[in-house]
């Protein structure tokens, strides 16, 4: 897209009423959130109305809402360059800010770049946090992907998703993110679509067997145990108990697995030394919570272990040396948020469980992801259902 420069109100008023709706939707497509932020700050109200009326509603909507977020983060005292005023500048986050200090606790980070978001999957690639889908604020369904560096607190753009999922199931094997299975629309459709990306070698995300007939679902626990992606639960349509693996180095699905001792959905857990634990989660709906925990060895049947002191759905896990954390959820009746701050970490050597740091934005819907001793939980919704947030923390525990 050429650069153009209207230094006028005037100017601007004309550029909108007069452009072919060509040229506005290249503009809307192309143009950084740093201009189109300038431009809802500098034209005119008849020039804003032309924009909204003559542009294609579905290409207003995705161009505009990093926009408006980042006139809203201007409004609300953050987001600027303290020195220059650049509204540029509020996409990334500089190395000196808190969002980067490796102290213990929790820390802010650099809100999600597409705005409040929940729903989504979470995975690490090398030192990149990827957020994967999910609803925005306004409960639109995402194809997007939002990358966030570790390494300089700063977010970019993944490619896109083949199509607009939430609840997805997401897992990383030798570097290559899969995403197995998820929901689409807002009617909670399951879909067993298998797509997978290396962000190293791949510009664009590759079509995989799907999962079997019959066993499509999102919202499952998902571990990683040598080539194999297994899948605990689910919804679809209700809670299930069924297990799957998807073996990545023949691209075939296994569903001839021991199910669940029960049916789980909203659950989380991990893998550590070989095993997949499965915690807490809901029957189905969100004041059915649980705190059960159960461990499978492939091979073997699941087991039941100690029971996570704060039972709840809706939360989102990540190992971290030798402990699976716990964060958040939701279905808790004391609070009228019905969202949990609590935070707890499972050792499976012992089978006990510890109590850490409260979340300080407690949320549920996330995701979230390990890396480096930290865990990184962008997004989420501050109240029971919808409610999302572009809040980003960062969770160090401390000994």
């Amino acid at each position: 897209m050429r650069s153009v420069t209207v230094s006028t109100a005037g100017g601007l008023h004309a550029l909108l009423v007069r452009a072919p709706a060509g040229a506005l939707h290249a503009l809307l497509v192309r143009a950084p959130a740093g201009a189109l932020h300038a431009l809802l700050v500098r034209a005119p109200a008849g020039a804003l109305h032309a924009l909204l009326v003559r542009a294609p509603a579905g290409v207003l909507a995705r161009a505009l809402a990093p926009a408006l977020a980042l006139a809203l983060a201007v409004l609300g005292g953050c987001g600027d360059d303290p020195a220059t005023g650049d509204p540029d500048a509020a996409g990334t986050v500089d190395a000196s800010d808190p969002g980067c200090d490796p102290g213990a606790g929790w820390r802010p980070a650099a809100a999600l770049p597409l705005g409040a978001t929940q729903e989504t999957a979470t995975v690490a690639v090398d030192g990149k946090i990827y957020v994967i889908g999910g609803f925005n604020g306004a409960l639109g369904v995402l194809d997007e992907v939002q990358v966030f560096d570790t390494a300089t607190c700063a977010w970019s753009a993944g490619p896109e998703l083949p199509l607009a999922v939430h609840h997805a199931n997401a897992a990383v094997v030798d570097g290559t993110i899969y995403v197995v299975g998820a929901m689409e629309t807002i009617n909670f459709r399951a879909v067993g679509h298998t797509w997978s990306w290396n962000p190293a070698t791949e510009s664009a995300w590759t079509t995989r067997a799907a999962m079997p007939a019959g066993t499509e679902r999102g919202s499952s626990i998902v571990g990683v145990i040598g080539p194999r992606i297994y899948l605990a639960g689910g919804l679809r349509g209700a809670a299930v108990a069924e297990v799957s693996a998807f073996d990545t180095s023949t691209g075939q699905w296994d569903t001839a697995l021991p199910p669940l001792p029960a049916a789980r959905d909203h659950g989380c857990g991990g893998v550590v030394d070989g095993r997949l634990y499965v915690t807490g989660g809901r029957r189905g709906t969100t004041g059915s919570v649980e705190g059960d925990v159960w461990e499978y060895t492939p091979g073997g049947a699941w087991v039941a272990r100690a029971a996570m002191p704060t039972a709840r759905g809706g939360t989102a896990c990540g190992v971290l040396g030798d402990r699976i954390v716990v964060v958040g959820g939701e279905g808790n009746p004391a609070l009228p948020s019905g969202v949990f701050a609590e935070v707890e970490a499972y050792t499976p050597a012992t089978d006990t469980w510890q109590t850490l740091a409260p979340m300080t934005t407690p949320r549920h819907g996330m995701g979230a992801a390990a890396w480096d001793g930290r865990l990184y939980v962008p997004g989420g919704a501050t109240r029971e259902g919808f409610g999302a947030v572009a809040v980003h923390e960062i969770f160090t525990p401390g000994p």
